[in-house]
């Protein structure tokens, strides 16, 4: 890819639209209407009911909940301020075992001034051209009031910046972008524009090398020749490569899905994440406390519910939105840090079985110490036909000295540490 790439500073789409998306903790079910966000498009819905049919049954429940366990709510909005137009706000319900209120805010904005600025903000870029965008009439806190609270950035599953959902359709004056006919060769400058939004960020702000210019893209998803999307670990961006020519054209088509089920498979992805952090965070906590048996159980117990609940890699037989999936779940390395939970959760689990078994072994050899000198002295007696109390008692003395004298001995002392568990040398 060559580096003389017009910047995006000032260029606005034909068509723009921008996903936001941020960590926030309930504080009450909300009252809005159950659902996701029921975007419209001539007879097409988007309601959860259509949405389900387009993914698996248990991606669909995580994503919408199930009849009486809902999980998602949504609330129309219509606020412009500053070239933005918040269409509506969503909340998914992402409830882990340590954080029962953990939620996800979603906020739906048409864009109608250049985009990569609104981004920068977002990102936190400076010095930025555009105000903070979550600010004033979008201030999630003012939004959310009594609903939720947005996670302030130190507490858990919060993330550096907003993660970002940003749609681009060109218009015909945009010309680095454009490919030439349905078989033309994509342009240099386009996938350069596609990681400048997906990355919310310019050349001045992170040169890309050349040397790594591949490995920065190996996640954009060519939906079709029409577009594509490049998936990052702070954002996410679809970018047509032909003219949108308004109303009726392809791309209200291509923003409707970038804003329902393409965003919905990067919010399982998201809920995935938030999962492994915690279960991250878990196993980081096993010896902390004494009952580690107990600590591992409740470890493998929530393990198994992530497993069947979230642990997804194949959302539906469509396939950009499988691709979506894999290529956030490959940003956070989500297949590796989860088989590295899987591993490390068996090592535990081994190492709890190895004590128990050290446990039973040290009470069955206290038993065998301990009734062996009196189990002969009673034979003794028994065979001497003694049933003198006082020849009984001296038995019974000699068998508790005798068993004394064992548990001093080295293996009386393994005895006894493997009844404590093993915790001490021999």
């Amino acid at each position: 890819m060559t580096t003389d790439v017009p910047m995006l500073d000032e260029v606005t789409g034909a068509r723009q639209e921008l996903t936001v998306v941020l960590p926030a903790r309930l504080k009450r079910v909300p009252d809005w209407p159950e659902g996701p966000f029921p975007f419209e498009l001539g007879s097409r819905s988007t309601d959860a009911t259509t949405r389900a049919t387009y993914f698996a049954p248990a991606s669909a429940r995580a994503l919408y909940g199930a009849p009486g366990r809902p999980c998602r709510w949504y609330q129309l909005q219509d606020v412009k301020h500053d070239g933005l137009h918040l269409l509506g706000i969503e909340l998914l319900r992402a409830a882990t075992a340590r954080n029962p209120e953990h939620a996800l805010a979603v906020l739906h904005f048409t864009v109608e001034r250049p985009l990569l600025p609104v981004l920068r903000a977002l990102a936190g870029r400076r010095p930025s051209t555009a105000d903070e965008p979550l600010t004033g009439p979008f201030d999630p806190a003012t939004l959310l009031t009594d609903v939720a609270d947005v996670r302030p950035a130190g507490a858990p599953f919060a993330i550096a910046r907003p993660y970002s959902v940003a749609f681009i359709a060109p218009s015909e004056q945009h010309t680095p972008v454009l490919r030439e006919g349905p078989q033309g060769a994509l342009p240099d400058a386009a996938d350069r524009w596609l990681w400048q939004l997906a990355s919310r960020c310019t050349p001045e702000d992170f040169p890309l090398p050349p040397e790594t210019a591949d490995e920065q893209l190996q996640d954009v998803v060519r939906i079709s020749a029409d577009w594509s999307a490049l998936v990052l670990r702070q954002g996410t961006a679809f970018l047509g490569y032909r003219p949108d020519t308004g109303a009726g054209d392809f791309f209200e088509f291509g923003a409707l899905h970038s804003r329902t089920v393409y965003l919905d498979a990067l919010l399982l992805g998201t809920l995935q994440r938030d999962h492994i952090d915690e279960l991250t965070d878990e196993l980081s906590e096993v010896f902390d406390s004494s009952r580690l048996a107990r600590r591992v159980a409740a470890l493998e117990k929530n393990i198994a519910v992530f497993r069947s609940t979230y642990w997804r890699q194949h959302l539906t037989a469509h396939g950009p939105a499988n691709s979506l999936l894999l290529a956030f779940q490959n940003q956070h390395r989500l297949p590796a840090r989860f088989t590295e939970i899987l591993t490390e959760a068996a090592d535990y689990s081994r190492l709890v079985q190895t004590r128990e078994s050290q446990q039973i072994s040290g009470a069955l050899g206290v038993l065998t110490i301990l009734g062996l000198p009196l189990g002969t002295a009673l034979s003794i007696l028994q065979v001497l036909d003694d049933d003198s109390v006082a020849h009984l008692l001296i038995a019974l003395g000699l068998s508790v000295a005798a068993t004394a004298a064992a548990l001093t001995t080295r293996y009386g002392r393994l005895v006894l540490s493997s009844l404590r568990g093993g915790d001490r040398d021999a």
